[in-house]
């Protein structure tokens, strides 16, 4: 049973019971509706409380309905709107008794209830634009109608969750003082007789009403930047304030059919499911365990080192940070306790859980620190020996139990683990900088990994709130080997005619948070120069273009020197320099090629099918479990906009031929060389079958 009914003293507790969040799908919305009619033609009933438990009220529609498009079970009877329209036309005073999640459906649930009650613990939203899609259940007309069409829109197009103290000042509903079930109860008895307040007669007006058409024309301006979804969610809105209940109604539905629709819908709805598949390890024994761990620790008070161990504190575990340069040790102190204090300041936290957080690092200069920590990431300098010299450390000290991790971002795990005798408890966790802000962690199975060390962190990563990708070894693992690909094409373009800023916007206009010269001057190019050398002696037959050698060679690193392929002022504001151009220029007349005019188009092409073909090619090698895996490690970790799913996926929604005939085009270019198509794209093209689904 997905709703349970129960009545004490005159009032119906209707609770949803569809664990684990209450999404309302086909048969939760059939049972509330079954309920709601029960309630109401019970004579002994005089009010009802909608519930959903002390943990979660319900977090929405069940979005595998969406997955058919319009003729999806999102769409079939009873829908929520319909759902809704009936509780809220409850002669009946209905009280909706929120505790923990309320999110999309669930919360246009809640507002289809005459009053609203809210736990503490209460959170609050309307996350649909995250779907590509606007609150389709009466949610951009009944909200307008409750806090005001100003604030409204606010949420609507943030898709932000509010916390139950914010909710209660914005007038969404009222706080309980204790035992929330027992406050919504006498909350509807106290409404007994009362006309219900039904938001749909309420009416919605802007604070400024002369206001209205510059505020209006200013947020359809800005929405138009952000994509479909939110240029729908200005529409809805104003159609709230301009439209009688039932119209704007039409309006909103008409708005959400036309949105399951497109590209930007589906794109975003597949990396929500792409992200919990990639959680899922597809070949371990079952019923493997995570081991506890209570206990972190981190090599090296870097960049790197200290992030990890910020990340770590903040998820609420004690963390051995080792550095054995005390200069660097209090720097690193020193910054992570400037990043609490600034979460104070912001309004994140309170400054009783900032030093709670800080009381639990323990910084120390001894290895010997680390003998209590169930895992233990080295951070130190990207050099293979030095850290296998740090692993024959950690061997001799670390617990037997210990999982010993390396945060390399190219080398060989296996090579690394090779010098102690626990291949076995040894994995990479490559965090991408800065560690506690970024949300992505390549997990790195070695050739002896065993089961139970990777579901310990791989419920670890969840632990620090990471979205987690299991990669396999190979140089660069999943994102560094793709995104050389993707460097070499952007190199190749200069080259031919490009300039790094002409290549930087037409990737950014197509949707990448930073070109691929702005990250490398970001990076440091020193960093990419290192990792050349390197190639240069393990692969020496690869092709590079030596521009970004010969402005290595000036000196120039990037933001961290103030200068690369840009300038940068003191705020790190970049500035194109045209003696970078310069410098493009006169390589191009050393080594004999004639310059030309590079479309855009030609741009993102190039650089983007570059990242598709090896991404083929190492879910061919089994370098990742799934073709889906790719894109979230491209969509968290390296700027691919999230309103194109990602690189494999976008290139199902162009067409797999189209992207074969754009690479074999390529093929006969310059360094053609590099545009074989991946075998897997041509079997997945011949069959029409999805390459994202591979």
């Amino acid at each position: 049973m997905t709703v349970e009914l129960s009545i004490d003293d005159r009032v119906a507790v209707i609770r949803l019971a569809h664990p684990p969040v209450n999404s309302l799908g086909r048969s939760v919305r059939q049972g509330l509706l079954d309920a709601f009619q029960a309630a109401a033609q019970d004579p002994e009933v005089e009010a009802i409380v909608l519930y959903g438990g002390d943990r979660v009220f319900s977090a929405g529609a069940d979005i595998t309905e969406f997955a058919s498009g319009a003729s999806g079970d999102a769409l079939a009877e009873p829908t929520l709107p319909s759902v809704i329209d009936a509780i809220e036309a409850s002669t009946k005073p209905v009280v909706a008794a929120i505790a923990g999640a309320c999110l999309g459906g669930g919360f246009e649930l809640a507002l289809g209830c005459h009053r609203r009650i809210l736990a503490p613990n209460a959170r609050v939203a309307l996350p649909e634009i995250k779907l590509g899609l606007l609150p389709g259940a009466g949610g951009t007309q009944r909200l307008p109608r409750l806090i005001g069409p100003e604030r409204a829109l606010e949420m609507i197009v943030s898709g932000q969750q509010i916390d139950a103290a914010t909710a209660v000042a914005l007038g969404i509903g009222q706080a309980s003082s204790g035992d929330l079930r027992a406050d919504a109860a006498a909350l509807a008895r106290g409404a007994i007789g009362q006309a219900p307040d039904r938001l749909s007669q309420r009416a919605a007006a802007l604070t400024n009403p002369a206001e209205g058409d510059a505020y209006w024309a200013a947020q359809h301006k800005k929405a138009a930047m952000m994509g479909p979804a939110a240029a729908k969610c200005v529409e809805a809105v104003r159609a709230a304030v301009a439209l009688p209940f039932a119209d704007g109604r039409l309006f909103e539905n008409a708005c959400f059919v036309y949105l399951l629709q497109t590209s930007e819908a589906r794109a975003l709805q597949y990396a929500f499911f792409s992200e919990r598949r990639a959680a899922v390890i597809g070949d371990i024994e079952a019923g493997t365990q995570a081991m506890p761990v209570n206990t972190l620790g981190v090599v090296g008070a870097g960049t790197m080192g200290g992030g990890i161990a910020l990340t770590a504190l903040n998820a609420g575990i004690r963390t051995v940070l080792v550095e054995s340069n005390p200069q660097n040790l209090d720097r690193a102190v020193s910054r992570i306790r400037t990043s609490l204090e600034q979460a104070v300041q912001k309004g994140r936290i309170t400054a009783t859980e900032a030093e709670r957080r800080l009381a639990l690092l323990s910084p120390a200069a001894d290895y010997a620190a680390l003998g209590c920590a169930d895992v233990i990431i080295e951070a130190v300098f990207e050099d293979l020996e030095v850290k296998r010299q740090v692993f024959l450390q950690l061997d001799a000290v670390a617990a037997p139990t210990a999982i010993l991790a390396t945060n390399t971002s190219t080398l060989d795990v296996d090579l690394i683990a090779a010098v102690t005798p626990r291949s076995a408890s040894t994995v990479g966790l490559h965090f991408f900088s800065p560690a506690h802000v970024m949300r992505l962690l390549e997990v790195v199975r070695g050739a002896r990994t065993s089961d139970a060390a990777l579901v310990t962190v791989m419920t670890l990563a969840k632990r620090l709130g990471k979205t987690a990708v299991i990669s396999g070894v190979c140089d660069g693992f999943i994102g560094n080997r793709m995104f050389e690909e993707y460097l070499r094409q952007a190199y190749f373009l200069l080259e031919e005619g490009a300039t790094p800023l002409q290549v930087d916007q037409a990737l950014e206009r197509f949707g990448m948070a930073m070109g691929p010269f702005a990250v490398m001057d970001l990076a440091g190019g020193d960093i990419g120069w290192a990792i050349r050398k390197r190639r240069a002696i393990e692969r020496p037959g690869d092709v590079y273009s030596k521009i970004p050698d010969r402005i290595c060679e000036l000196g120039r690193f990037g933001q961290k020197t103030g200068a690369g392929y840009y300038l940068y002022d003191a705020k790190g504001k970049r500035i194109p320099d045209p003696d970078i151009d310069e410098l493009v220029i006169r390589y191009c007349a050393e080594i004999g090629l004639t310059r030309r005019a590079v479309s855009d188009e030609e741009i993102v092409e190039r650089c983007v099918f570059a990242l598709v073909n090896e991404g083929a090619r190492l879910r061919a090698e089994g370098i990742c479990q799934r073709t889906s895996d790719i894109d979230v490690v491209y969509r968290n970790g390296y700027g691919f906009p999230a309103h194109r799913g990602g690189p494999m996926h976008y290139a199902d929604e162009v067409g797999l031929p189209h992207v074969i005939g754009r690479m074999t085009a390529f093929h006969a270019g310059y360094q053609g060389r590099f545009w074989e198509p991946a075998p897997l794209i041509l079997d997945c093209s011949a069959r029409a079958a999805r390459l994202s689904d591979a």
